[in-house]
């Protein structure tokens, strides 16, 4: 009875410590945040890899869910004969869940993976150490810039995939499935609600702070060389999307419970 009750208090006690690294490296990059100096190039830079950059696969994403959403529920309503109601299911779905959470998704595995390797490549090469004796403060000059804009562009790509998502149904909508243009979009304008938009890009906001924490976590915390840089890249993609469908529920259960 020992060995197995062993293993499971190491196990917890190893998930608390993780808690506990984690709980630490967020309280100092959010204090971070609001102290100065302030390095306002480095957040444009990163505003650029991290948005600009990420737009073509975000849009491409938005513009085939769109696409094939508009598909199913035409698919699937006709068995009801309820084929009206697909643009407003197509621009409800799209803003308030499959929008952000698609584009927080690949934005995971692309933003969150280039951040744990370019980190943990700097932790392993000391060059981290090197800021340090240099008098800058790592954690202002790479993680405030990383966080701020994540946070920052990850709702304009959302915003931006929601419009092409929307697009990507309607076209499907006219041209395969023989709906009205005009009654499509009145349709989706119509039932669309300001909240179902406004929940998509807190949701979004929330989904880029997470994944640039657990990039600049994974990148600080890497050691062994290049065996651990990609073992922390592993690690921040899957802790980051992890986090998102976790939040995803408890930001959704925020704006729409009873």
């Amino acid at each position: 009875m020992y060995n197995p009750l062993a293993i499971v208090g190491r196990f917890f006690l190893a998930f608390l410590a993780t808690i506990g690294r984690l709980s630490m490296f967020t309280g100092k990059s959010l204090s971070a945040v609001v102290t100065p100096p302030f390095y306002w190039r480095l957040c444009l830079q990163q505003m650029m890899t991290i948005g600009y950059y990420s737009l073509p696969v975000v849009g491409l994403t938005a513009l085939f869910t769109g696409a094939v959403l508009a598909l199913q529920i035409y698919l699937g309503s006709a068995r009801f004969g309820a084929e009206s109601a697909v643009p407003n299911i197509v621009v409800v779905g799209l803003t308030r869940e499959l929008g952000p959470v698609l584009a927080g998704l690949m934005l995971g595995g692309r933003v969150g993976a280039a951040i744990a390797a370019e980190l943990g490549t700097m932790k392993v090469t000391e060059q981290l150490d090197a800021l340090i004796t240099l008098q800058t403060n790592p954690f202002r000059y790479l993680v405030v810039p990383r966080l701020v804009a994540a946070t920052v562009t990850t709702p304009i790509l959302v915003l931006i995939a929601d419009i092409i998502g929307v697009m990507g149904g309607y076209l499907v909508g006219i041209h395969r499935l023989n709906f009205n243009s005009a009654v499509y979009l009145k349709n989706s304008y119509d039932f669309l609600e300001a909240m179902d938009v406004t929940s998509g890009l807190v949701k979004a906001a929330v989904f880029g702070f997470l994944i640039a924490l657990m990039g600049c976590y994974h990148g600080f915390n890497s050691k062994g060389g290049a065996q651990g840089v990609g073992r922390a890249t592993t690690d921040a993609v899957v802790s980051s999307l992890i986090l998102i469908l976790i939040s995803n529920y408890f930001v959704t259960e925020a704006f729409f419970s009873q």
